[in-house]
């Protein structure tokens, strides 16, 4: 998977590519842990992710209970299968998706 992410002030944007699974989910998690302080507004880009897998979906959540608490975080350009991830355990109901 790959990473990019990309600083506007207090906004952070995360593009994310390939697959956010077992395997890369602690690269998420360890990239997410250093860069969050003092952001107000998380962009989760998933327009060339392929794959989510439980493992991502945690790692997701976290960010989004921390966000809670300092922001806002949005998910944007989710490709229909991930969409179906996040409906399917009732993500939709706690993420902002765009």
């Amino acid at each position: 998977m790959t990473i990019t992410k990309h600083t506007d002030g207090d906004k952070l944007t995360i593009a994310l590519e390939g697959r956010l699974d077992t395997s890369t989910a602690p690269e998420l998690e360890a990239e997410l842990n250093a860069s969050l302080d003092g952001v107000k507004q998380l962009v989760l880009d998933m327009e060339q992710l392929l794959y989510l897998s439980s493992a991502g979906l945690r790692v997701v959540l976290a960010a989004q209970k921390r966000m809670n608490k300092q922001g806002h975080m949005t998910v944007t350009h989710v490709c229909p299968d991930i969409m179906e991830v996040f409906e399917i355990t009732g993500f939709v109901d706690i993420l902002d998706i765009q």
